[in-house]
């Protein structure tokens, strides 16, 4: 069971890492269509 938790703390480590990179992206895009008003 510990070892199963383990692996879930990994996987929802990984996503959050694959989740942040993709918002960076994001960003950066949305940041290249920004008009000065």
């Amino acid at each position: 069971m510990s070892q199963q938790n383990a692996a879930l703390v990994e996987q929802a480590a990984a996503a959050a890492a694959s989740l942040e990179e993709q918002a960076d992206g994001l960003r950066r895009t949305v940041g290249a269509f920004r008009v000065v008003a």
